[in-house]
This record gives C-alpha cells, sequence and structure tokens, in this order.
C-alpha cells in the first residue's frame, strides 16, 4: 500500500522497500532474543549509507562538508516540486533551457525539486549504461541552475540517471553539496501523486558523522501552505 487519506489530505509513500534477500548494496539483519528478566527481541543492522531511498549530506563529497547531523531538521521536509521533463528526446542531458521550460516559474527558494521523465528503468542494475537505458541525464549545467535558484533539495525518479559519468556526476554533486543543497535517491510512486506541488518529508537519523542515510519520504497533498 502507497497511497492513504488523513482526513482531506492525501498521503503518498515514496519509498522504496528494502528486502536483505534480494538486495544488491549492503544490506543484513540478525535478530536476537535480549533474554534477562524481561525478554525481547533487538536487531543488529548492518547496512551502507547508500541504501535505498536515501538522502545524500555534503559530507558524502568532502571531508570538510556538512555531515547529517549537521543540517537542521528543516533541510529534509518542505514543498516538492515534481518535474517530469518529457520535452527531451532519450539520452539528453537536462539544460538549464529544459529546466526553465519545464518548471521555472515554479520554482521558489528552499524547494525540494524532483526530476523525472518518462524514460524509467531501475537504476544501479545490469540494465545501467545499456542500450535499454534511455534516461537523461544530469550535468554541470543544471546544478549551476538549481545553485542559482537556492533550491534545498533535488530528488530523483527512475526517469534520471545519476550514474551515467563520472564527470556529470561529480560535477552535479559538488556544485549543490558545497553550498549544503542535498540530494534525494531514488524514489518510487511518484505515479501515484495527483499534484505536482506538495509538502514532503524525508528526515534521516541524525548520526554525527554521518555522510547520508536511508531515509521513509513521504508526500501529503493538500496543505494550503505546501500547494
Amino acid at each position: 500500500m502507497s497511497t492513504y487519506h488523513l482526513g482531506k489530505l492525501k498521503v503518498v509513500d515514496l519509498t522504496k522497500v528494502l528486502d536483505p534477500a534480494t538486495e544488491s548494496r549492503r544490506c543484513s539483519l540478525w535478530r536476537f532474543n535480549t533474554g534477562g528478566p524481561i525478554p525481547d527481541f533487538h536487531t543488529i543492522m548492518d547496512i551502507t549509507s547508500h541504501l535505498g531511498t536515501h538522502v545524500e549530506c555534503p559530507y558524502h563529497h568532502h571531508d570538510e562538508w556538512t555531515d547529517v547531523q549537521g543540517l537542521p531538521l528543516t533541510a529534509f521536509m518542505g514543498r516538492g516540486i515534481y518535474v517530469n521533463i518529457e520535452h527531451l528526446a532519450e539520452n539528453s542531458h537536462i539544460m538549464p533551457e529544459d529546466l526553465e521550460k519545464a518548471c521555472g516559474d515554479r520554482i521558489k527558494e528552499g524547494d525540494v525539486v524532483i526530476l523525472d521523465s518518462p524514460y524509467r528503468i531501475p537504476p544501479f542494475t545490469p540494465l545501467t549504461n545499456t542500450p535499454e537505458d534511455k534516461r537523461l541525464f544530469i550535468c554541470k549545467e543544471a546544478a549551476e541552475w538549481f545553485k542559482e535558484k537556492k533550491v534545498k533539495c533535488v530528488g530523483f525518479g527512475d526517469g534520471v540517471s545519476i550514474e551515467n559519468n563520472y564527470e556529470d556526476v561529480c560535477a552535479f554533486h559538488d556544485i549543490l553539496m558545497e553550498v549544503d543543497i542535498i540530494f534525494l535517491e531514488v524514489l518510487k510512486n511518484l505515479d501515484q501523486l495527483t499534484s505536482d506541488t506538495f509538502f514532503i518529508s524525508y528526515t534521516p537519523l541524525p548520526i554525527k558523522g554521518l555522510d547520508s542515510c536511508p531515509v521513509r519520504v513521504y508526500a501529503i497533498e493538500g496543505l494550503a501552505e505546501f500547494s
């Protein structure tokens, strides 16, 4: 179940579910009984910081940049804008003029912008960078556009590649993370949204020295302040 209703509000779960049995990245659980006078169960989690749907913070790319707990709580929530770029041909770079066309008049300072396209495949799989991979590409120029707009976070659906090559991906990260703009990778159930503007939350665990963290992401449609 990915969609819920709270009165007049619609809540959409945008998180990819993790299954240790099938996850390709490090993800193991050990459940044990604590014993003692009130025995119960605890679980040891052995996971990577970049697992499933996760938020990436500046410390991911530089030792001197901000880690997860160094960012304010408000960095992980706000007005979300879903941008499904449909006018570009497959395997095109998303350029500033494309962003202007798709959402330039909608973006406000502090927004969370989620990029997507119709060319969707699961990321970080054997399909990546094969002839079947038609996704759009990020680049340095797009990062400069987001920096100028002063967004707080850039998120990605399955229609945008975040692993096409070192030059594009590294520049996109470095330009934005240097100014504490964070990333949200990778979202699902975006097709369940009925509005392209909503409240979004994706709060990580506040662990000092953590570069990134798996998160439970959800959108709330119907909040007047975030419409």
